[in-house]
């Protein structure tokens, strides 16, 4: 008899832990959890502030990992950024504000596809995340940035441009309760980047609490990549 997906639901992946060594020498802890058969795409997760408490299992994150390989065919790829610490260890050296994190991007953009050979690749970035991927994932290999609750807090207008030139797609999924940055108010700071959708989200918050939040989350992920695995399934 099936069952209703949980926020505990954990569908069958393969899931790989690994470690990716820097360019100035850190090393990140993460995992990617592939799908049991063929993938129709991939997301490398850029996690919350770690100063308040963000990482690889912040719960969207760590949802996501749990279901999207079953449900959508989505290769879904997590790690901590320096100095953050879950259930998977510690990431070393220590927080940059959004500085050094460059070179976390960089080296987890490379390990995608040099070593696990991932195609469709998308970068998710959620809250401080959504920073790191405006200022520092601008490899051309991969197909653009879904950004969650973004605050704008350390990316500048001269960022926005650079992507507004680059013209890949950026969608932003914007909380109507968000703590930081309103779809209203978004839609002003991110006016310079012509290409970009800006998603409202009824009675949604920064934090994307609730089955109901993760379920629109996991759902604009996948509308994104795999199409044609919508509607996500609520049951097992």
């Amino acid at each position: 008899m099936p069952e209703l997906i949980r926020p505990s639901t954990v569908l069958p992946a393969v899931r790989i832990p690994f470690v990716v060594r820097t360019e100035d020498g850190i090393d990140l802890v993460g995992e990617v959890a592939r799908p049991i058969e063929a993938a129709t795409g991939s997301i490398l997760l850029l996690h919350p502030l770690p100063t308040a408490g963000g990482m690889m299992d912040s719960h969207v994150y760590k949802k996501a990992s749990n279901r999207l390989p079953a449900m959508a065919g989505i290769n879904v790829v997590r790690f901590n950024t320096r100095g953050t610490t879950s259930e998977a260890g510690t990431s070393t050296g220590h927080f940059d504000n959004a500085v050094s994190e460059r070179f976390d991007v960089e080296a987890m953009i490379n390990y995608c596809f040099e070593n696990l050979k991932l195609e469709n690749v998308w970068i998710v970035g959620w809250s401080f995340g959504t920073d790191l991927a405006i200022k520092f994932a601008r490899d051309k290999r991969h197909k653009g940035l879904i950004l969650l609750s973004p605050p704008l807090r350390f990316s500048t207008e001269e960022d926005l441009q650079w992507w507004s030139n680059d013209g890949r797609p950026v969608i932003a999924l914007v909380p109507e309760h968000d703590d930081y940055l309103k779809p209203e108010e978004a839609t002003k700071r991110f006016s310079v980047l012509k290409q970009i959708a800006i998603i409202p989200v009824e009675d949604a918050k920064h934090l994307w609490v609730g089955e109901p939040a993760v379920y629109r989350v996991l759902s604009e992920i996948t509308k994104v990549i795999a199409p044609q695995r919508l509607p996500l399934p609520e049951e097992f």
